[in-house]
């Protein structure tokens, strides 16, 4: 009975007149639900009575909401999707070849979906001809899309290694094979060679010729279509950075030791260090050839990631880290190094303890970059962290070079470190001066921690003092107030006129913006020794007034809460 009540409420609302996708949605998992249900309750007790009359009922009724909703919205994919899902997970195989089917007419434009069902085809129902049907259909809608041809060059690959596994299968149980008509140029991946020749006429660009390659060497048969596409990746770009990176790391693959129990920890280190070398080579090689930041880039991502590398062997990590620093070296030497890679190299030297040089590098980079806001930052925190006695030098030639907009993170880093270092006057002149110099959006964020240092520092009157000579400019933060409030409650003393005070003036800011912000005040006057209950009718009746749009029902929910005790 409740089976059907419920079941008849989602049926009465998907009949009416205004359909909604929501209705349809809800139904559907419904359904969904109460299939899974009784497939756990078969399996727990052993029942299996009418087992296809009522789960195949289901299915239909399933299925038939599928295609109302697709029909009436069929823009939405992931409807589409959530039936595809479905139809694999109840293995309707006849129900999903025809899903896919309407699915890819009214989304042909979509490659993901064309690659969905061609995998499908392949790997659930083992029609090879029907996904290069698909394929191709596909590729006539979208004839430069690198990720199809891709897929169908990874589908007549694995189609030839399905073929030869069953060739090799049939060959060693002696059976005839003049029934079987297995093609020589399948078998050796011709199609996929067609298929690749085809796409890179088409496609430029040097990620589609590496993607098919590493597809491709996931097939011990294909030696010589890697050599092929290896052989134009090398032609077509070789002024390309991608390339040159390619070729050098596959140096580490190349001449490896054959893993035998009479290998010692030193040959292998040895080999490491060959290959490592080998690969080395190559991009110093690339950097001749072709001088740009990408290209010192891959090389220098490559010596990290060796360097990175645990080894138990200490000449071969000092190796590496010599070669990192070279090469560091070299690229900020030809100015092509890039600006984010001067922090990688500042962390190594400093890790290395090699201090001298990492002030000389941080320097350098300044000098480079000498507009760019992080690069200051990580000069100066090198300076700060090795404790050296050209900060403020270093603080007052940065502000120099860089305008007001952007300055906020080196004033914050130079007024941390006023607070720790510096006396409390420099510190205060500081806040002072930074307050005038930078924007007024990101003065903000200042006066908030000038007002905490102020707290921490100069106690409850100084901070009073600030607060008022802040409150002379204009913008503020709903923070800045709410800690000069909660400063006051701190106070043993805790006065409500002071507390009125700050409220007001936060309200004049965001009183219409921040409903919680009357309600705080409302509480105060409830609960404060010194307030007065009866102001908080005229307090609410100006958040009315003041509150926008939806904030007013939020104001009220939560205020009706308050009366009831509730909040």
């Amino acid at each position: 009975r409740a089976v059907l009540k419920r079941a008849s409420a989602l049926e009465y609302k998907i009949q009416r007149r205004a359909l909604r996708k929501e209705d349809f949605i809800n139904y559907i998992q419904y359904e969904i639900n109460l299939l899974e249900l009784i497939k756990k309750r078969r399996a727990r007790i052993g029942y299996s009575f009418k087992k296809d009359e009522i789960e195949n009922s289901i299915l239909h009724r399933v299925h038939s909401l599928f295609k109302r909703a697709i029909g009436k919205w069929k823009e939405d994919v992931q409807l589409w999707l959530s039936h595809v899902a479905f139809c694999k997970q109840w293995n309707a195989k006849h129900q999903l070849s025809k899903v896919f089917s309407s699915m890819l007419a009214i989304h042909p434009n979509k490659p993901a979906l064309w690659i969905m069902a061609a995998k499908w085809e392949m790997e659930t129902r083992l029609s090879s001809e029907s996904a290069r049907h698909l394929f191709l259909r596909a590729l006539r809608f979208h004839p430069e899309c690198p990720k199809l041809y891709q897929e169908y060059f990874r589908m007549e690959l694995m189609n030839a290694e399905k073929q030869r596994k069953e060739k090799k299968e049939f060959e060693r149980a002696k059976m005839d094979l003049g029934e079987f008509n297995y093609s020589e140029e399948i078998l050796n991946g011709e199609m996929a060679r067609i298929i690749y020749r085809d796409a890179a006429q088409k496609i430029k660009g040097v990620e589609f010729h590496l993607a098919v390659l590493s597809i491709a060497k996931l097939f011990d048969f294909t030696q010589d279509l890697q050599e092929e596409i290896l052989e134009s990746l090398q032609t077509k770009f070789a002024d390309d950075p991608l390339t040159w990176d390619y070729m050098a790391r596959r140096e580490l693959e190349l001449g490896s030791l054959q893993s035998t129990e009479h290998t010692t920890k030193q040959m292998k280190v040895s080999e490491v260090t060959q290959r490592e070398e080998r690969c080395s080579a190559v991009f110093e090689e690339a950097v001749r050839t072709v001088p740009t930041e990408d290209m010192w880039k891959y090389y220098i991502t490559f010596c990290l990631e060796r360097y990175n590398r645990k080894t138990n062997s200490e000449g071969l990590k000092q190796k590496r880290l010599e070669r990192t620093l070279s090469v560091f070296n070299k690229a900020h030497e030809s100015s092509l190094l890039p600006e984010a890679l001067y922090k990688q190299w500042l962390q190594l030297l400093l890790e290395s303890n090699l201090f001298e040089k990492a002030v000389e590098v941080a320097e350098a980079a300044t000098k480079r970059f000498s507009l760019s806001v992080e690069t200051w930052q990580m000069r100066l925190q090198v300076l700060i962290q090795l404790k050296s006695d050209d900060v403020t030098q270093c603080f007052e030639e940065a502000i120099k070079h860089i305008k007001s907009k952007g300055t906020l993170p080196l004033w914050t880093l130079w007024v941390e470190w006023s607070e720790s270092t510096e006396s409390k006057e420099d510190t205060e002149a500081l806040y002072q001066r930074s307050l005038c110099a930078i924007t007024h959006a990101e003065s903000v964020t200042m006066k908030e921690k000038y007002l905490d240092w102020t707290y921490r520092n100069g106690g409850y009157k100084k901070v009073r003092k600030v607060f008022n000579s802040l409150c002379e400019n204009r913008p503020f933060s709903l923070d800045f107030f709410r800690k000069m409030i909660q400063i006051e409650k701190e106070q043993e003393s805790c006065k409500m006129l002071h507390l009125r005070e700050y409220y007001e003036r936060a309200l004049r800011e965001f009183g219409s913006t921040d409903s919680d912000l009357w309600l705080d005040y409302i509480k105060e006057e409830l609960s404060h020794p010194q307030g007065k209950p009866e102001n908080c009718g005229s307090i609410h009746w100006r958040a009315m007034k003041m509150l926008q749009g939806e904030l007013v029902e939020d104001f009220v929910s939560k205020h009706t809460l308050l009366q009831t005790g509730h909040l």
